[in-house]
């Protein structure tokens, strides 16, 4: 199955440390050319882990072709949530992983099933690839890496069975 990844996603499981966890699957990862831009333009550990990635082919990166749409997106999206709804829609991924509240309506307008980091890390948990101990010290550990959610909205996250 095909799966693709805005930035910010991306950004926070390789600062988390899931990344790679995440992309050790039989599935297929896909990141839009301008997330991949927008990602190598800062030289950190989460930039480092995600040039491995790609470099290594266990994340692709790809240019969607759907230019109007990308375009017409553009004028309420960020370039690189634009370019992952429109390569989400032409590889009709499984889904794609976005955090943004208004990508992720766009995306659900046009049909695509979505994700968002914290979806992931639970399955990720779930599956028994990662443990999260504390949900408060990981709440702390969230907000000390910048990634923003209500607490309210988190505890519902890792209540729901």
């Amino acid at each position: 199955m095909e799966i693709v990844l805005n930035s910010s996603p991306l950004i926070f499981l390789a600062k988390l440390g899931y990344l790679t966890k995440f992309i050790e699957s039989p599935d297929s990862f896909y990141i839009p050319q301008s997330v991949a831009d927008e990602i190598s333009a800062k030289s950190d550990r989460a930039n480092q882990t995600i040039q491995t990635l790609i470099n290594s082919g266990s994340l692709q990166v790809r240019s969607s072709k759907l230019i109007p749409l990308i375009n017409s997106l553009n004028q309420r999206l960020g370039k690189g949530e634009s370019e992952a709804i429109a390569l989400g829609i032409e590889l009709k991924a499984e889904y794609v992983l976005l955090d943004d509240s208004t990508a992720r309506r766009e995306a659900r307008r046009l049909g695509l099933k979505i994700r968002g980091t914290l979806a992931v890390i639970k399955k990720l948990d779930n599956d028994g690839k990662i443990t999260i101990g504390s949900l408060d010290e990981f709440y702390q550990e969230l907000m000390v890496i910048g990634f923003r959610v209500k607490q309210s909205l988190f505890n519902q996250i890792f209540s729901e069975n």
